[in-house]
């Protein structure tokens, strides 16, 4: 038990092979191969928010405007196909404008000391509207065939798309995890003041932490309209609370400084997997929100609850050995005492 609190990497792979271990008890051809590849594909967007929010919240900083970004970054790409661009093109113009979206919030919450979930309340409502006076309301359709390529199953079921997803985790696991760069995201999330004194380039990373996570937020919009091959003029609504939500599933703090990459990857994934198992038990559409937010609080409040007794049993060890043994017992140590107390 302990190591499950410890380790909530582990604690969600758990929780996501005994959600496969039910499929298989209820139907056992719903677990395979295309059961799998359809859980990555569908979580990719997800998973790449929840690896951008991750590195936001390891700065002890929130950010829930990237649902917006999705859509606008969407938007982006798709105005430029249909003006004529070829699709690299395309694709650094929704990069650049996701980056400088998450410049922005950076800017409002480092320079202007603004409080993040104010600063990217406002922003939120900031690119929801300048991605529909864009488009006049109306949705994106008729995108080409090459964006909607990089969508198809290539190797296993995945899509180079899917490829790419799974490239950028490793490596924003890897930088986190094993560079000094990586290290002062968690520096700054710990301790502020700590990380000025150590020489951390604090108002730095936060800025970068806020600009990976935009342009994060513009590969999945960059995603969802290869998937579905149109942008509606509300893509991306709700996504921000549930790459949040992935992220504490994966065990990233809301205070900042802990937690990993492949936590919110693992995170975002089960999320996914419940809305998968819902359609794959034909349940209405309406329920995929309550069930994952009831799911979500139970997660919460087991995991609270363990915490809190784990914390308890820690100051019990630590503290018994200051508790001097009872009258007659036998093998115990004796209270420890100072030397100058001896006489």
């Amino acid at each position: 038990m302990k190591n499950l609190l410890k380790n909530r990497e582990l604690s969600a792979l758990l929780a996501i092979l005994a959600l496969f271990a039910m499929l298989v008890v209820l139907n056992h051809s719903y677990f395979s191969l295309q059961t799998l590849s359809m859980i990555f594909t569908s979580s990719q967007i997800l998973i790449l928010l929840a690896v951008g929010a991750s590195m936001v919240m390891l700065t002890r900083n929130i950010d829930v405007s990237v649902g917006s970004t999705v859509g606008l970054c969407a938007i982006a790409v798709g105005m430029a196909l249909n003006g004529g661009y070829s699709l690299p093109v395309a694709m650094l113009f929704a990069l650049a404008v996701g980056a400088a979206a998450g410049f922005f919030n950076g800017v409002l919450v480092v320079w202007l000391r603004i409080p993040a979930i104010v600063a990217t309340l406002g922003t939120l409502g900031l690119y929801r509207g300048g991605m529909l006076l864009w488009t006049g309301g109306k949705w994106i359709e008729g995108l080409p065939a090459s964006l909607k390529s990089l969508s198809e199953p290539l190797i296993l079921g995945i899509s180079p798309l899917g490829m790419l997803v799974l490239v950028l985790v490793a490596l924003a696991a890897w930088v986190l995890a094993r560079t000094t760069f990586g290290r002062d995201f968690y520096a700054v999330g710990d301790n502020l003041a700590a990380a000025r004194q150590l020489g951390v380039a604090v108002n730095r990373t936060r800025l970068l932490a806020f600009t990976f996570n935009g342009m994060l937020a513009a590969i999945a919009g960059i995603i969802f309209a290869s998937q579905i091959g149109f942008v509606p003029n509300q893509t991306g609504s709700g996504l921000e609370m549930k790459a949040i939500a992935a992220c504490v599933l994966g065990g990233i703090s809301l205070l900042g400084g802990t937690g990993t990459v492949i936590g919110a990857f693992l995170g975002a994934f089960f999320l996914t997997q419940i809305d998968t198992v819902l359609v794959l038990f034909k349940l209405p559409a309406w329920w995929n929100d309550f069930i994952a937010g009831l799911v979500l609080l139970g997660v919460l409040v087991l995991d609270g609850r363990l915490r809190q007794a784990l914390a308890r049993h820690q100051r019990a060890q630590k503290y018994s050995r200051f508790v001097p043994p009872a009258p007659g017992a036998k093998n115990v140590k004796p209270f420890p005492r100072k030397k100058k107390d001896v006489a």
